[in-house]
Parts: structure tokens; C-alpha cells; sequence
């Protein structure tokens, strides 16, 4: 065999470091590595510097950031040196020489093996507890500039007469203090004792002492501190049940103090922490003592009396002095829980009158005047016709319209609009330069009459504005759409890339380019990278569609924009958009919000403020910046402009403690109210959130009586949607109308409630909701003392209607679908007017008016115009005879005529009046017993009356003009002898 050089082993392979050039490459890339990992970082923070910058509120940014840094780093050194000090101090006091026993040659091996890197292990532990720390600290930056920054709420609570602004901004910051020093000290006690372990100064199962003099001591004094936190805890417990939440039975949620926390927790929260402060200063007392054995005994009798003193004497009070007398114990905390919670919801001015609810039907020809006056009757219902916008006003498939519309006011009436946005799945050909520089922007407003629709059609919406570009009543404005609701994708703008303005049938397509300030300019290399890399598209680095003067545009619709700005801020589900001095105005209502109002009850954001519209549509969900909550206000309007994104906060509540804080702790971020430009305010209405949240509180609280609000005798709910038949709550509805007592209509936002657990009317709600009244903000709330049918069942007798019957028939036949717009209720002289439009929709084709459904009393009529239905359920020249029933199926029978319903009615008052007759026969109360029979003479009057209308051919009408409604059965014989009954 020849040989290769490696004698009889072979050939020598030679293992050695990798040669320089290896080396370098490795070097590099690691290098590499490095920096592309914090220019990522780098990315994301330059960014969001540069979106600040071009809205300017970099104010928010830099004060945010700074914040958190801040937190960070103190919280987190304060953190590392507890911890790291208390394993230095463990190391120092380790005795000099450990036992020979088994467990401590086992250690040694841990100790040997620790020694070389002993700097090294503590500087770890200390970076990361430090690093864990800083970071939760700084998520406690709005509780940091509260209490900070807090002003004075210039009430006091009623229990312990201190300020509000103690609970809602200081509290919340002595709580976080307290639970970071637990950490501290939980976290340095484990680290001691693990060291005490390891060097010998704790001893598991070694013979003799088990810990030495210094490690008991150093323990000791631990243990000390974490006691003192926890009388300062419960110290704090006492405050904290001011702002406690918990369930009670007789009302359901609660907040505050109720008969047993100041009887009994109270008092036990104050001997504890006498207690624990007792046994904090045993355990220092080791420093001399040397000894474990009575701060052992004294903390064993602080669990006992926990239990004992914290718990059972309250279960005791409870049981054997509040539950056998509840209601009179609890009423004084009832009305301390009642007035807060109307307080810190704004719902304490709310004027409640008594409404009989049942009509007066005496004069139809003066209800029918009357009924003319009594509203601005909506029939064009924005959550059922945007199919008919994208229909008739779409004009190209990449745009389109919200999928609910808004209601605004425009020369005194009531308006449906809606803005015709970009939709990028209707672009005919995408691609990243049609999805992002070509096709950038929606075009125009798009406006219905909210009360008619257009003559002559089979009832489509009576536009005033509408086309492409827009024209009608609403004036020149920019009409260019580059912010919006459905605008959810970026756009680069600005450069050598031509935008697609509109195109026009039958005229060349036009182009143009954005001379908008807003954006970032990417003309500068650093940005273009930064945004390749945070948005994940490297052709931002490298296209030739970017240049001179490109700018993209992000963060582009209305509420990510504000809550960007305004992070303490919680935002309203509906942003809704204004032509206001040339330009479009989106309009975003925005909250303030605390959960430590004392005394008053919280609710959760999320569940109250869902309703029909919200569980169909995302996008109206409201932005909580905390979701429990029990104090909001409507603190800021704030603005967007749909062209250059611009960003403008108003103070609206001049009053509110909390926004005050926030304008501190942001000066120069919200502009004083009476900058609000005149034409503005007339756009500016009441919120929706805001409402639902006040009509949920008021189901319970419209009750200031304790032994009522206990009984809950009075409490009411808000009616599910009866128009869906979902298990959702009613949306409330904008409408101008005229309450009782007042001489105009206004412009209102209204809502129904039903007694708990019953369909029938008990409430009706209102707000007048322009900004620009005087009584902005008043609400006003009917309380039905009559049997008036609810929402829920004036639809049931609208679905039995033998009109409404055959019309769903002929439209089934038809293949068309039938929608049911929204249920309008209207107080109308002590009786409530229901207006529904009802909507039908064949095939691939848009919902449009055909009928108008009103319901008054008793009757209930379905007609093609409001103007017809509105005589019907009067009795007013016009009514058109309804179609001859089919036999005796009950879903197709006819009406009953007006001479049968009439009839009816005065049957039941007259036995009605029989009864209360014979009652006060028995109570020989003999005013009353005349009362009786003079309301039983009127009732037979009637009964004759109603008769002999019925009894009339049809062809010469009914008394008053009114013709003979075909349907009724019943014998003039029948009748009188129905009234011989009564008699």
C-alpha cells in the first residue's frame, strides 16, 4: 500500500480555529444580525415619531414615551436593587465555615460550581427581575399622570368626607405601590432564603440550629416588611370599599358601602391593620431578640383574627342583625349608592313625569292636526337603505357606503348621509400600485330626505345631494375622501404616480394629485426604509412610484386617528361625517371615564353600549379605554377631516374634573370649547354610547325612593329589537319631535323601555341632542301609568294585520323579501304614535319603501303613505277600505270597522263602570258610586253610538264622514244586549 503521510494510524486530521477570513464573515454577520434587529426596532419607533409629527401631537408621543421610560427605569431599578441588595446582604452575613453533614456536601458542589461567575449570576437575576418590573410599571402610566396631575372633583364622598378626585386618581396609585412593594418583598425574601440555603446559613436537615443568628434576622426583618405592607393594605381596604363592587340580591350590581362594611368590615379593616402593625414591629424585634418565636405567635394570631374579625364577624352582622330587618338597615346606603350613581352618570337632572300613555281619542280631527306637528317622522331608516345607496349612487364598484348610514340636520330637517368610499375590492384590476397610488380616495356626500321619498318612484330615497361628483343643496365642498371609516389601507400620495380622481360616463377620466399636508414625506431614504420595514412592503424602498413630494397616508379613519391622539380618551362606536365650511368634518364624540367613583354602581362599556346595530356592525363597537366603569362624561368633541386628516379636540364639559386632569398632564392638545366654529355646532348632536349607557342606569335608577329602588317594584328594561327578532337590545333613534308641554319640535334622541320581565310600554326616553339648543343635554322621561302596548307588541299586531298579510303574500309571490324599518314611537296627547316604514326587496335588487305601518290606541293600520295611514288611524277623510278578508283564518281576516272597535271599547268601559259601582255599593262610598254611574251612562251612549255606525250600509259611511271598515260580524241585537249586561 503506498503511503499517505500518517504512518500506521493513518492520515493526522487537524482540528483548529477557523481562519481569519471564517472568523471575520461570522463576525460580520452576527454584526449584521444585530443591526437588523434594532434597525426593526428602530423602525417602529421612528415611525410612530414621524405619524405624531405630521398630526401635530407629537406632544402626545414624546409625553407617553417619556412617561414610560421613566416608570420603567425607576420601578425597575428600584426593583433589581431590593432584590440584588438582599442577595448581597444573604452572601455577606453566610457563616464562615458550613457544617459537615450530608446536605451540606451536596451544596458544595452548587457553591463550587456558582463561585467563578457569582457577579455574573447576581447581575442576571437583579436585570431581570428589574426588566420584568419596569415593564409592568410602565403600563401604569395613566394611573402615574392621574395622580399626578389630579384635580379636585369638589365633591366629598358621604362615609368619610373626603374628596372624590382621593378615589378616582389617588387610590388607584397608593394600590400599585402597595402591590410593587409586595413583589419587592416577596421576590427579595425568596432570593435571602435561597441564599441563606446555599452558603449554610439555613439548614433543612442538618443537626443543630436550623438558620444562624444573621440569616434569622435578615429574614426576620423581611417578613417584617411585607407585614407593614399588609396593614398598610389594610388601611386601604377601608377606602376601597367606597369604590367595592359586589353583588346584592335585593338590587342586583352594587358599589359602596352597605349596612355590614360600615358596621363591620369597616371597623374589622382598622383592628387588622392595629394588628398587623403589632406583629410587623415583632418581627424587627428579631434584630435582637434572636428569636422567631413571637413573631411566629403574633402572626399566627393576625390569620386568626383575619378570619375571625375579617370574616366571620361580618357573615355574623349580616346573618342576625341586616337580614331580618334588610330594607330598613340598607336604606340609608340605598340612597348614598342612588344619588352617586345619578351623579356620576349625569342622569341626576333627569325630569321624570307621570304620562297616562293611552290617547285621547275624543277629537280624531284635532289628533290628526295634532299628529302633523308632533314629529319629523323618519321613514328613511339608515340601517336598512345603504343597499339602496350602493345602488342608485355607487356609480363605480370601488366605492362604496357605510353599512349603517348617519342622521344629521340640514336646513331644519332630518337627513340621511352617507359618504361614498373607497372600496379596494372593487378595483377592476389590483395590484400594489392600484391598491395604494392609484386608487386612494372615495368621492362625495351622498344625502336623502329622512321623511319622504322621492315622488313619483316605487320609493326610492328623495335625494338632495347625490351624483359624481355630488351636487344639490349642499354647496361647494371639497369632496375628496382620503379619510373615512372604511379607508383602512395605506396610500402613497403626492409623487410622479397619478391618482384616479372620479370617472364620469361618457367623459375622459380624471386624474389628479394630493395637495394635502398630511402624511409622512417619504422623499427622505431613512423614512422609506423605516417604512419598508414596518410595514412589511420593500417595494416602499426601492419603487420609482415614489419621489419628489410622495407622502403616504395611514391610521387613516376617523377613530383610529383620535384614540392615536388621545389615548385617554374612550371613543363612541359612531363616527359620523358633517359638510362643514367647505370641507367634509368627520365628528367623533369622545369620553372620560373612571371606575372609582365612590358609591356609585359600574357597568361595562362593552355589554350596554350593544345593541341590534352594533352586533351587525363592528365598526360601531365603542373604544373603552377601561371597560368597567361608573363615571362618564361626554367631555370632548373632536374632529377629522376627511381631506387632510386633520385632528381637532374641543373641550366640550367646561366641568368635568377628569378631562381637566388629562389637559394637565397634555397641555396644548385640547382646544378651549368657544373655539368650536358656529357652523360646526349645528352638526354637533348628543352620543349614542353615552345614551345607552344613562337609559341602562336608568331602568333601575329613574327611582329615588330606597324602600322602591329595594322592591324594585318600578325597575324597567330596555326592549329587544322587535324589528329583527333577535335577542338584542332596540337602537335608540334620532328624530325631531315635540314633547309634552313644549311648543316645538327638537331634535332628539329617544328610546323605550317595558316594565321588567313585561312587553308593554312603561317609559319613553328622550334627549334633546342639538348642541346648539339651550337645553342641550335634558332629558326627559315619561312614565306610563296607563296599559299601553310596547314595542314588541304593536309589531305582533302589526305581523296579524290582514293588510300585512296579504302584502307579505304578494311580495312572497314575487320573490321579494320583506324589511321592517325602524319603530318609531311619539308621545301624542297622553298617548304614544308608532311609525314603522316597511321596506321590500326582490331579487338582486335594493330595499325600497312600499308601505308605512302606525299604530295609535287601539288601532293599528298599514297603509302606501304616511299621509294615508296617519287619516286611517284617526278616522280622517281618505282612508282606503282595507281588502275583504279570507274566511276565518285569523292571519288574513280584516280589521275590525270603526264602528266594532268602537263598540268593543265602550262594552269594557261600561262593564268596567259596573264594577266600580258595585264596589263602592260595598264601601258605601256614594261619591264614588256616582262617578260610576255617570261614566257607565257615557259608556252606554257610546255602545248605541258604535252600533248603529256598524249597522249602516257601507256605501253611506259612518257618522263623521268616516266610511265603514268591511269585517265585522257582530249584530246591532248583539251589542245592545252586550250593553244590558252592563247596565
Amino acid at each position: 500500500m503506498p503511503d499517505r503521510g500518517g504512518g500506521p494510524q493513518g492520515p493526522r486530521i487537524r482540528v483548529g480555529r477557523p481562519s481569519r477570513r471564517v472568523r471575520t464573515l461570522l463576525m460580520t454577520l452576527g454584526v449584521l444580525a444585530v443591526l437588523a434587529m434594532a434597525f426593526v426596532m428602530f423602525a417602529g419607533f421612528w415611525t410612530d415619531w414621524l405619524w405624531y409629527r405630521s398630526v401635530r401631537y407629537s406632544s402626545v408621543f414624546t409625553t407617553t414615551l417619556w412617561t414610560k421610560i421613566g416608570l420603567f427605569a425607576v420601578f425597575g431599578l428600584l426593583m433589581a436593587l431590593a432584590v440584588g441588595v438582599n442577595i448581597w446582604l444573604a452572601h455577606r452575613l453566610r457563616p464562615p465555615l458550613s457544617a459537615m453533614s450530608l446536605e451540606q456536601q451536596n451544596l458544595d458542589r452548587y457553591r463550587m460550581g456558582i463561585a467563578p461567575y457569582k457577579k455574573w449570576v447576581l447581575l442576571g437575576v437583579t436585570a431581570l427581575v428589574g426588566l420584568i418590573a419596569g415593564a409592568s410599571a410602565s403600563g401604569q402610566w395613566r394611573t402615574w399622570l392621574m395622580w399626578i396631575n389630579g384635580v379636585s372633583f369638589g365633591q366629598k364622598d358621604p362615609q368619610f368626607q373626603l374628596d372624590v378626585s382621593f378615589f378616582a386618581f389617588d387610590l388607584p396609585w397608593y394600590r400599585f405601590l402597595l402591590g410593587f412593594g409586595f413583589a419587592a418583598a416577596v421576590l427579595s425574601l425568596i432570593a435571602a432564603a435561597l441564599v441563606h440555603y446555599l452558603y449554610g446559613g439555613l439548614r433543612i436537615t442538618s443537626p443543630g440550629a436550623r438558620a444562624t443568628a444573621a440569616a434569622t434576622g435578615h429574614l426576620s426583618v423581611l417578613l417584617g416588611l411585607f407585614v407593614a405592607l399588609k396593614a398598610v393594605a389594610y388601611w386601604l381596604d377601608r377606602y376601597g370599599l367606597a369604590v367595592k363592587s359586589s353583588d346584592f340580591k335585593a338590587t342586583g350590581n352594587w358599589a359602596g358601602l352597605r349596612y355590614v362594611d360600615a358596621n363591620a368590615y369597616l371597623p374589622a379593616k382598622t383592628i387588622l391593620f392595629c394588628i398587623a402593625v403589632i406583629c410587623a414591629l415583632l418581627f424587627f424585634a428579631t434584630l435582637w431578640r434572636r428569636t422567631w418565636q413571637l413573631p411566629v405567635i403574633g402572626f399566627g394570631l393576625m390569620v386568626l383574627s383575619a378570619i375571625l374579625i375579617g370574616g366571620l364577624y361580618p357573615a355574623i352582622v349580616q346573618k342576625f342583625q341586616v337580614q331580618p330587618n334588610e330594607q330598613a338597615k340598607e336604606a340609608p346606603y340605598i340612597k348614598k349608592n342612588i344619588d352617586a350613581t345619578r351623579k356620576a352618570y349625569g342622569i341626576d337632572d333627569a325630569k321624570v313625569d307621570d304620562y297616562q300613555g293611552v290617547g285621547d281619542s275624543k277629537d280624531n280631527s284635532q289628533l290628526r292636526k295634532d299628529a302633523d306637528s308632533a314629529a319629523s317622522y323618519r321613514l328613511i331608516d339608515p340601517n336598512v337603505v345603504p343597499p339602496t345607496f350602493d345602488q342608485l349612487q355607487q356609480e363605480r364598484k370601488y366605492y362604496q357606503f357605510p353599512t349603517t348610514l348617519d342622521v344629521d340636520r340640514y336646513k331644519g330637517q332630518d337627513t340621511v348621509v352617507g359618504l361614498r368610499e373607497l372600496d379596494l375590492k372593487g378595483i377592476p384590476k389590483r395590484n400594489w400600485i392600484n391598491d395604494h397610488f392609484t386608487y386612494t380616495h372615495g368621492y362625495g356626500v351622498v344625502a336623502a330626505k329622512g321623511t319622504a321619498v322621492k315622488p313619483d318612484t316605487e320609493g326610492a330615497p328623495d335625494f338632495i345631494e347625490s351624483g359624481l361628483p355630488s351636487q344639490g343643496m349642499l354647496g361647494e365642498y371639497e369632496q375628496r375622501i382620503y379619510y373615512g371609516e372604511k379607508t383602512e389601507q395605506y396610500s402613497i400620495v403626492g409623487g410622479p404616480q397619478k391618482e384616479l380622481d372620479y370617472e364620469k360616463n361618457g367623459e375622459p377620466t380624471k386624474t389628479t394629485s394630493y395637495k394635502g399636508k398630511s402624511g409622512v414625506n417619504l422623499s427622505n431614504p431613512l423614512n422609506r426604509a423605516a417604512y419598508a420595514v414596518a410595514f412589511s412592503e420593500p417595494q416602499i424602498l426601492y419603487s420609482g412610484a415614489i419621489g419628489e413630494g410622495s407622502r403616504i397616508l395611514y391610521n387613516r379613519t376617523p377613530k383610529e386617528r383620535v384614540e392615536a391622539v388621545a389615548p385617554w380618551l374612550s371613543l363612541d362606536g359612531d363616527a359620523y361625517p358633517a359638510v362643514v365650511g367647505g370641507r367634509v368634518q368627520w365628528i367623533v364624540d369622545a369620553y372620560t371615564t373612571t371606575n372609582g367613583y365612590p358609591y356609585a354602581s359600574r357597568t361595562t362599556l362593552g355589554d350596554t353600549t350593544a345593541d341590534s346595530l352594533s352586533q351587525t356592525d363592528s365598526q360601531r363597537a365603542v373604544i373603552a379605554q377601561q371597560n368597567q366603569v361608573n363615571y362618564i362624561r361626554n367631555s370632548v368633541k373632536a374632529t377629522v377631516d376627511a381631506y387632510d386628516g386633520t385632528v381637532k379636540l374641543y373641550q366640550w364639559d367646561t366641568e368635568d374634573p377628569v378631562l381637566k386632569t388629562w389637559m394637565k398632564a397634555f397641555p396644548d392638545t385640547v382646544q378651549p370649547r368657544g373655539e368650536i366654529d358656529p357652523a360646526l355646532m349645528q352638526h354637533l348632536r348628543y352620543p349614542q354610547d353615552l345614551f345607552k349607557v344613562q337609559r341602562e342606569l336608568l331602568t333601575r335608577y329613574h327611582v329615588e325612593s330606597p324602600s322602591q329602588f329595594y322592591s324594585g317594584s318600578d325597575a324597567w328594561q330596555v326592549p329587544d329589537d322587535p324589528t329583527t327578532g333577535e335577542k338584542s337590545s332596540v337602537p335608540p333613534y334620532y328624530l325631531s319631535l315635540k314633547m309634552p308641554q313644549e311648543q316645538d319640535r327638537k331634535f332628539s334622541l329617544t328610546t323605550t323601555f317595558t316594565p321588567n320581565g313585561r312587553p308593554n310600554l312603561g317609559a319613553f326616553m328622550a334627549v334633546d341632542a342639538d348642541a346648539s339648543s339651550k337645553d342641550y343635554g335634558t332629558i326627559r322621561l315619561l312614565r306610563v301609568t296607563g296599559d299601553v302596548p310596547g314595542p314588541q307588541q304593536v309589531q305582533n299586531r302589526l305581523n296579524s294585520n290582514a293588510e300585512v298579510a296579504e302584502f307579505v303574500r304578494n311580495m312572497k309571490g314575487a320573490n321579494s323579501d320583506i324589511e321592517y324599518g325602524n319603530l318609531l314611537t311619539i308621545p301624542l296627547n297622553d298617548g304614544f304614535l308608532y311609525v314603522e316604514p316597511v321596506y321590500a326587496q326582490g331579487n338582486n335588487a335594493y330595499p325600497l319603501l312600499k308601505k308605512v305601518a302606525v299604530s295609535y290606541g287601539r288601532e293599528t293600520v298599514f297603509k302606501d303613505t304616511l299621509g294615508e295611514a296617519l287619516n286611517a288611524v284617526f278616522g280622517e277623510e281618505g282612508e282606503t277600505p282595507p281588502p275583504p278578508g279570507d274566511g276565518d283564518d285569523d292571519t288574513t281576516r280584516p280589521p275590525p270597522s270603526d264602528g266594532d272597535e268602537s263598540l268593543q271599547k265602550a262594552i269594557e268601559d261600561a262593564q268596567k263602570a259596573y264594577d266600580e259601582g258595585q264596589e263602592a255599593l260595598k264601601q258605601q262610598d256614594w261619591t264614588a258610586y256616582g262617578k260610576a254611574q255617570e261614566k257607565l251612562q257615557d259608556a252606554l251612549q257610546r255602545a248605541a253610538d258604535a252600533g248603529a255606525r256598524t249597522e249602516a250600509p257601507a256605501e253611506q259611511g259612518a257618522e263623521g264622514g268616516n266610511p265603514e271598515k268591511p269585517g265585522s260580524t257582530e249584530k246591532p241585537e248583539k251589542a245592545a244586549e252586550q250593553d244590558g249586561k252592563g247596565d
